[in-house]
């Protein structure tokens, strides 16, 4: 049997154990791994808001990931497409995700392609929503506004 190469999607904005977890375990059932990382208009589009970091230094960051064996860059969000453009054999997400007619459908789907669908429990405790509501709360660190470091984009 040859290579198993899998594939991660996300957005992976504001990075947290949460997506460490899922790329570690992802890893651990495949020979290669490849994260696919959303566009910033993709986020937009998606989430009705871009994502607090741009997805040139999300790249950067996804792709130091040791578990990781590349990225692509997804522009649509059409899991099949990225299929069509990867050639994965194995497809993880969050358990979150699990039974939602969405996915669902994907499972059927993939399974006519030879593809797994592979879930992985859901790290409730931390998220990028829960991050950047904390980081609004809290507001810039440097009282004289010369350093803001957390002007989250709007």
């Amino acid at each position: 049997m040859g290579e198993r190469l899998g594939y991660a999607p996300g957005v992976f904005d504001l990075f947290h154990v949460g997506h460490l977890n899922i790329l570690r375990r992802a890893r651990e059932h495949c020979d290669r791994l490849i994260a696919g990382v959303c566009t910033d208009d993709l986020v937009a589009q998606l989430k009705g808001r871009p994502p607090v970091v741009p997805l040139s230094e999300r790249l950067e960051i996804v792709r130091s990931v040791r578990h990781v064996d590349g990225t692509f860059v997804a522009t649509v969000n059409d899991k099949i497409e990225a299929w069509k453009q990867v050639g994965f054999d194995v497809i993880f997400k969050g358990d979150d995700w699990l039974g939602s007619e969405v996915w669902t459908n994907l499972e059927t789907e993939f399974a006519k392609l030879g593809v797994d669908v592979v879930y992985f429990p859901y790290t409730a405790h931390t998220s990028s929503t829960l991050l950047r509501d904390a980081l609004r709360i809290l507001g810039p660190r440097d009282p004289s506004g010369a350093n803001e470091i957390l002007s989250l984009r709007e």
